[in-house]
């Protein structure tokens, strides 16, 4: 099991290679917890996450061997462009296996900095396996993205920032995947018994907090997540040894809860953040009460890669988990302006029509009637009761 020095030692190694990113006090957490909530923006590291840590710890105690064989590796995506970039800069030729619908900016980054990516599997266990195949085949050496005492000590580095940038931290909310950027954190503050390193993963991909309870590493029940990048099937050994040896608690968010997150990083502290990076803001902002009096908080934003298509798939659904989308069913009389009108009316109001839709065989329609269903923005809930109460008033036949 490894600790603070060999976290220290890894960081010698990364001097001058990753970059030292910042820590920015969030006032919208802060105020909604109770105390400073600081965020580590990890989402602004080379290559756009704390992966490069790892991988390039990893590669670079590689003997002269190894490195002439190349290197193998399976990742959605951070993973894949830290040891892309590591091998990059080490003269290492690497192949990538990659998820077959991993996002398309992930696998041109990847491939720019000079590794072949091979798209294999529906999920990153699938790939991992193909990459495991491969380095059995070619004697390529398999870096695995979290299951390595190198991976987890350079990912711990995050730790030691954030213990030389908030001195007086006293909880780390992280994202946990396969785990082994918590573990690396848990390691890097062993020295310090009053900060309490609290893991995040999606409740529909959390393989953690079974694996916890029965004492060793168990397959997740479901992966069926937005955040792919800890969408992971089974800990590794390595990081979960840590992280159940210094019982350390993992709790779980819903998918709302993850969109809701990304949608105030990106409004509040204009940070663009991937839904596995948000999983820490999620957890808080779904329960604040449970890290009041804990603080100072630091949350970890892990990565920032995210597909400008789904950014905005999950920034309209963060709107409607916030409260900033209605959806209306409205009967009205089927003659002409009358659609005009009720556009007209909610205009009114301030709210903003995004979609209507006509439906006119219903048995609950007279034959001179007509359903409209209109989806409109809002400013947030108690605009929404507002609208809807004003309709009403203004005589308009609403669905429950």
């Amino acid at each position: 099991m490894i600790g603070p020095s060999d976290v220290k030692a890894a960081a010698a190694l990364l001097d001058g290679v990753v970059t030292r990113t910042p820590v920015l006090r969030s006032r919208v957490l802060s105020e909604l917890v109770g105390t400073d909530v600081w965020l580590k923006c990890e989402n602004l590291q080379r290559t756009g996450s704390f992966k490069i840590r790892g991988a390039y710890t990893r590669l670079s105690r590689m003997s002269d061997e190894q490195k002439a064989h190349g290197v193998v590796a399976a990742s959605a995506g951070n993973h894949a462009q830290g040891v892309a970039l590591a091998a990059q800069m080490l003269g290492i030729e690497a192949v990538v296996f990659m998820p077959e619908d991993a996002a398309l900016p992930k696998v041109s980054a990847t491939k720019a900095y000079g590794a072949r990516v091979i798209p294999s599997g529906a999920t990153l266990d699938d790939s991992l396996v193909a990459a495991q195949a491969y380095a059995q085949e070619s004697g390529a050496v398999l870096v695995h993205p979290f299951d390595h005492v190198d991976i987890v000590a350079g990912q711990g580095t995050a730790g030691l920032e954030i213990a030389e940038q908030v001195p007086d931290v006293r909880t780390v909310l992280v994202p946990v995947g396969g785990g082994g950027l918590a573990a690396g954190i848990v390691a890097s503050l062993e020295d310090r018994p009053d900060v309490q390193v609290i893991g995040v993963q999606a409740s529909h991909a959390a393989a953690y907090p079974e694996s916890l309870a029965v004492g060793h590493p168990v397959k997740a029940r479901e992966l069926r997540t937005m955040a792919d990048g800890i969408a992971v099937g089974v800990p590794g050994k390595v990081p979960f040894e840590i992280i159940s040896t210094h019982r350390i608690p993992v709790l779980t968010v819903a998918e709302e809860d993850l969109s809701r997150a990304m949608l105030l990083l990106a409004e509040r502290a204009k940070l663009v953040v991937e839904a596995s990076g948000s999983a820490g803001v999620a957890a808080l902002m779904a329960a604040p009460e449970e890290l009041a009096g804990r603080g100072p908080v630091v949350v970890v934003l892990s990565g920032g890669n995210v597909d400008p298509l789904v950014l905005m798939r999950l920034i309209r659904h963060g709107l409607a988990a916030a409260g900033r989308f209605l959806h209306l069913r409205i009967t009205i009389q089927d003659s002409p302006g009358a659609l005009a009108g009720v556009l007209r009316d909610i205009a009114a109001f301030g709210a903003n029509v995004l979609d209507v839709v006509h439906l006119r065989t219903s048995k609950d329609l007279a034959f001179d009637e007509v359903a409209i269903e209109v989806e409109v923005e809002t400013k947030g809930p108690e605009h929404c009761t507002d609208v809807v109460r004003r309709l009403r008033e203004a005589g308009y036949r609403l669905a429950d």
